[in-house]
């Protein structure tokens, strides 16, 4: 019976181990609110001191244990108190995909904020290096906005190299229907992107920049929401070992296209869209808000779900496999519970996740999608 039990005891340890080991475990976003899957199921967290209206993201160790967190213009560290130099960033709490973290492959106290600009503006693209081995273990911000290009839209994504070690960054040039994806290998971040001319151009009003951008969970796959004037979703192909964004496919028109995201199987793509939603239709009630699916074999695209609120924002997979929905100014998250599923088998629940007395804006967490 020993080696039994011996056996078994250490299959639990792993078990215990690997279930430690999830760096998307906590998420910090909107107004002051956060949660934690450390144990499976999301429970609400009330520590936060962030307020931010879109783009946000966390940095934990390997074992999901919080760092930092930023919505790419102050970076608050674990006791959740700013660092010394973490301010004045040049991302913005109304950038749809303000801010996204990347640790450095060469080292395990080294991190990269990406920041991007809202609507165009000139700051762009930049990247500000976190030194954890600063002010006692709490880290600093070393070296602050780093310009890499401008202009750019307010989308920003990251996935791993195929070696498992590096990083593409990927952003959208502003104006213009360029791709570019930056590697962040032991070496620092590439000074020169790889660009991929392909898709729709975004420019024209600095409004046209919103909508998120998201790597399916294989990485082959990259899809992007198009808001206003373009009002549609777009998925590319996309080659983890060159950067290369190619053959890209359109679904719309649905207008205020704003998130995305793909399902934990990759055969179905999410988008959330807001409809017209100008002062003179909010205040007739005549909105149209919609969480749309599109099944990426059949190229059929189902509403699966409406809203009650006049905006709805971010789409973000969470470690339990279901995906979030992002509400403005709400105590509850929308849920869709089995995204699997094809058509309203998926199950959205509006009311779907209470945020313990927080509220929810329009962006939830940024990270790195792990193939």
């Amino acid at each position: 019976m020993r080696p039994l039990l011996l056996t078994c005891l250490a299959l639990l340890f792993a078990a215990t181990l690997a279930r430690a080991q999830r760096p998307t475990d906590l998420w910090y976003f909107g107004q002051r609110a956060g949660l934690s899957f450390a144990n499976g199921a999301p429970t609400p967290l009330t520590n936060g001191a962030m307020t931010t209206y879109e783009g946000c993201a966390v940095a934990t160790t390997r074992r999901g244990e919080l760092l930092f967190y930023t919505d790419g213009q102050t970076v608050w560290n674990r006791q959740h108190q700013p660092m010394q130099s973490g301010r004045h960033l040049m991302g913005s709490g109304s950038s749809t995909q303000s801010a996204l973290i990347v640790p450095d492959p060469g080292s395990g106290n080294v991190f990269y904020i990406f920041t991007v600009a809202p609507q165009g503006a000139p700051e762009g693209l930049r990247y500000s290096v976190v030194d954890m081995t600063r002010d006692n273990g709490l880290g600093d911000v070393a070296r602050t906005n780093l310009l890499l290009v401008t202009p750019v839209a307010e989308k920003l994504a990251a996935v791993r190299h195929p070696n498992g070690r590096d990083v593409w960054v990927v952003a959208h040039r502003w104006n213009s229907n360029a791709f570019v994806a930056y590697l962040v290998t032991a070496d620092g971040v590439s000074a020169k992107p790889v660009a991929s001319n392909v898709g729709a151009t975004t420019g024209g009003p600095g409004r046209n920049a919103i909508g998120a951008l998201k790597f399916s969970p294989d990485g082959t796959k990259l899809a992007a929401a198009l808001w206003r004037e373009n009002n549609k979703f777009e998925v590319y192909d996309f080659n983890r070992t060159t950067g290369q964004v190619s053959n890209p496919r359109s679904f719309g028109p649905y207008q205020e296209a704003y998130g995305v995201e793909f399902s934990p199987d990759g055969t179905k793509l999410y988008g959330t869209a807001n409809g017209n939603s100008s002062a003179k239709n909010i205040a007739a009630g005549a909105l149209e808000t919609q969480v749309l699916q599109v099944d990426l074999a059949t190229k059929k695209a189902t509403t699966v779900g409406h809203s009650s609120n006049h905006k709805i924002g971010a789409l973000q997979r969470g470690p339990d496999g279901k995906i979030y929905v992002a509400r403005e100014d709400n105590s509850f998250l929308g849920v869709i519970d089995n995204p699997n599923a094809s058509g309203e088998a998926v199950r959205y629940l509006d009311d779907g996740l209470q945020l313990g007395g927080r509220r929810s804006k329009l962006g939830l967490p940024a990270f790195i999608v792990e193939p």
